[in-house]
């Protein structure tokens, strides 16, 4: 779609703010009602370069050509503005926009979500295409022709876009920036660490981590500086697209965009059983041979006190029942440490399968984004009780953790802040077990 130049401009402009009502950085948001009866339908996310050329698509050929020309008519106008649009709200719909010239993603959603939801799914999406082509050599090439088809490029890694696509959905550690790792007796997680504590000749070793099932077990780093989760949650997402990565001995290049987005680390990847992976992360490109003679010894240490073994036996105990927590009336809940940026949460059980699962995640989000202000609310809140005709749900921040919590919709407002209180004294007596404490450096 060509677009024309002044008044015309201008006059499309005025219509999408007319019809569909945009929202901004910075600006005051209004409560928008959230539907929890219907059944949702999925999100459709798209990658666009400056040029107009569809990259990625996760939607049906038919919605793609029925979006692209509003889309492109829409980024048209705005970039060429210098006015970056954040969404736009139709009817049920809202589409979400992300700007990272060269390249341009959006998101189109009815499941009445939170604008920042859709933004950092978008955001994650673009760090994915950043750990494979990195954003150097995304500027050479749109500066060599700038209507380079990056499709090309991307060619036979469309499969890690949609992974990370469905993890995203309802994953509650890609919204809050952290990880949930593996659950276990932390004398456990201590002997797995020290196992892999490496030699002092790896001057460019960076990460080692240990992962079972998709789950971190241990993660050690330098001293003098951590690994960001976005780059952790894209190096889990990688191997989760592509099984044989975990299946054989693999060496890897990887961004990580948040440590270095101009250029790669080596990845090494060893499988030590059919669910238990070594991965050890390297600035040198030649570091293959010595870390590879070095998983041997690893290993032999993983398995002579029968570490392997009893990792192995911990992954189908990962999960636990929200009734592990004794509460009646009490029907999920999520909790973060802040210090330690990590995640638990019990089972997902009925009724909160399919539709209704959506909807729980829905109010989670919207409790979220009330408790750091990100639709744009001039500060951030402490406590956020919301009701619906299926749960009561409260949100809470304090100074060492986040809870996000369902309850029966029947109990009062003293009864849901003592199950609040029930629940974090009870993660406060579990937290040695759910997550990495003191994750060891070198």
């Amino acid at each position: 779609m060509v677009i024309g130049s002044g008044s015309a401009r201008m006059g499309l402009r005025d219509l999408v703010k007319r019809s569909s009502g945009i929202s901004r950085s910075g600006e005051t948001s209004r409560a928008r009602t959230v539907s929890i009866s219907r059944r949702r339908l999925s999100r459709q996310y798209y990658i666009l370069t400056h040029a107009g050329k569809l990259v990625f698509a996760s939607g049906e050929n038919e919605q793609v050509q029925s979006l692209m020309g509003v889309a492109q008519a829409l980024v048209s106008i705005y970039a060429a503005e210098d006015d970056r649009p954040r969404s736009i709200i139709r009817g049920k719909s809202r589409i979400s926009f992300l700007l990272k010239a060269p390249l341009y993603l959006f998101c189109v959603s009815d499941w009445g979500e939170p604008e920042h939801v859709l933004r950092t799914h978008l955001e994650y999406i673009h760090l994915q295409v950043l750990s494979i082509v990195t954003s150097t050599q995304l500027a050479k090439a749109f500066q060599r022709r700038s209507n380079f088809d990056l499709s090309r490029l991307l060619e036979g890694t469309e499969h890690f876009l949609h992974t990370l696509i469905k993890r995203a959905q309802h994953d509650f550690s890609y919204l809050t920036s952290s990880l949930e790792p593996l659950r276990m007796a932390p004398s456990l997680r201590e002997a797995a660490a020290a196992a892999l504590m490496p030699p002092a000749k790896f001057r460019d070793l960076l990460y080692v981590l240990l992962i079972a099932s998709g789950r971190i077990v241990t993660l050690l780093r330098p001293r003098k500086h951590s690994i960001h989760p976005s780059d952790l949650h894209l190096l889990l997402n990688t191997l989760a697209a592509s099984p044989t990565l975990t299946s054989s001995e693999t060496w890897i290049p990887i961004c990580f965009p948040k440590f270095n987005p101009a250029g790669y680390v080596h990845a090494y990847i060893s499988p030590v059983t059919e669910d238990i992976t070594l991965v050890f992360i390297s600035a040198d490109r030649e570091a293959f041979n010595d870390l590879q003679g070095w998983k041997d010894i690893v290993v032999e240490k993983l398995a002579r006190d029968q570490t392997l073994s009893r990792i192995s036996q911990a992954i189908p105990l990962h999960s636990y029942s929200v009734s592990a927590v004794s509460l009646p009336g009490l029907y999920h809940f999520i909790y973060k440490s802040r210090q330690s940026i990590q995640i638990t949460a019990p089972s997902w059980e009925p009724p909160y399968d399919g539709a209704a699962r959506d909807r729980l995640i829905t109010l989670y989000q919207h409790l979220h984004d009330s408790l750091h202000a990100k639709a744009g609310q001039a500060e951030p809140l402490r406590l956020v009780y919301v009701k619906t005709q299926h749960e009561a749900c409260l949100g809470w921040m304090t100074k060492p953790f986040e809870l996000y919590m369902a309850v029966s919709p029947h109990l009062s407002k003293a009864a849901v802040v003592s199950a609040a209180n029930a629940v974090a004294t009870f993660m406060s007596k579990e937290e040695a077990r759910v997550f990495i404490k003191d994750a060891p450096v070198f």
